[in-house]
């Protein structure tokens, strides 16, 4: 099954004029859409930091020791939310995510896929895993294609089995919804033009328009740091916009001087443009998970059970890596060993 799935995986961008149709679609969108502030940082995002000297992660720290940790051990056991998916009628049976739609190599739809553009990306890849080991098929998937900051409200309305969506684990978002074990690692990093004289997380950024993605703690963290005196004072934040995506298209249209993000993110971004770079090292250290209910305990045991396998067997983690990674982030031994996740522990206990 898992060799036809991979069989069944899409090439990439076909090129450098594959990546231009992208990216003017992309700059159509952003035209059309206004600019959104978001007031509410309790929600969804592309980023967290592990950095307790921040203000309100520090606040949260204090009640969450380890957020990569906070959860459950693994387990090849159905439960209640897990039932309830397998009985859902046979059109409908099938497991609901939340993904991007947007993000290069991660989660998005390649125009030279045959007219079908479907979606693929290493988060992708791990959706199509999960499938299988609760529904039998790896395609028995509904892809919804949500914003940053709808990452949590899907989750809690249910609109949405889990989302597997670059989405950091902390503190703050544990209140809300249940994390599985990391699958990757990361940290916030600064993207800007190659002529920018930015050259990383410092006074260079001063008077400077930074863009983030609203609701992401990419936000957070740059507004705590102003606060604390870690930020420039002058450093503009104003510019939030819905996805990450569209932080690159104002970088393009000059509307904006810097994007932060993951890491990650931004060099697949930089892939997508050639005239933008990676602006010093990643000022934080953060992981991604996927997130469900947090009453969804059987189904959080299932995908950790799922992760364990994704991370040892030869053709899951690594060979994504390899697949949709490496051309981004470095395809040595190095490379990929700053991107695997931790050894995985499990101190929640219910």
């Amino acid at each position: 099954m898992r060799a036809r799935l991979l069989r069944a995986r899409l090439k990439g961008w076909g090129g450098v004029g594959a990546m231009a149709i992208g990216c003017a679609l992309a700059l159509l969108f952003a035209l059309l859409l206004p600019e959104v502030r978001s007031e509410d940082r309790g929600t969804g995002g592309t980023g967290g930091s592990s950095r307790v000297s921040h203000g309100s992660q520090a606040r949260a720290a204090a009640e969450c020791a380890d957020p990569e940790k906070q959860t459950l051990s693994p387990s090849d056991a159905d439960g209640p939310t897990i039932e309830e998916i397998k009985s859902r009628p046979a059109e409908k049976r099938k497991l609901v995510v939340g993904v991007d739609q947007n993000s290069y190599r991660w989660g998005y739809r390649d125009p030279n896929s045959g007219g079908t553009a479907a979606l693929e990306g290493f988060d992708i890849d791990l959706v199509h895993r999960i499938a299988e080991e609760i529904l039998g098929d790896p395609d028995a998937v509904l892809f919804k294609a949500i914003p940053t900051d709808q990452r949590i409200p899907a989750i809690q309305e249910g609109r949405v089995d889990m989302v597997v969506r670059t989405m950091t684990i902390n503190c703050d978002r544990l209140q809300d919804v249940a994390f599985s074990a990391p699958y990757f690692r990361t940290g916030q990093q600064l993207l800007a033009p190659k002529s920018s004289d930015i050259t990383g997380y410092d006074a260079t950024l001063a008077r400077k328009r930074i863009c983030t993605a609203a609701g992401s703690t990419a936000q957070e963290t740059l507004e705590a740091d102003r606060a604390d005196g870690d930020l420039v004072a002058s450093a503009n934040l104003d510019t939030t916009v819905p996805n990450q995506l569209d932080c690159l298209v104002r970088l393009q249209l000059g509307q904006v001087d810097a994007v932060v993000t993951d890491g990650a993110l931004a060099a697949s971004q930089a892939a997508q443009d050639p005239t933008v770079e990676l602006k010093g090292d990643a000022f934080t250290t953060e992981y991604y998970g996927v997130a469900m209910r947090k009453d969804a305990d059987d189904l959080v045991r299932r995908v950790n059970s799922v992760l364990v396998n994704f991370r040892e067997e030869p053709d899951g983690w690594q060979r994504s890596y390899e697949r949709w990674l490496s051309a981004t982030l470095g395809g040595t031994d190095e490379d990929m060993a700053k991107s695997e996740p931790p050894e995985p522990q499990y101190l929640r206990d219910n």
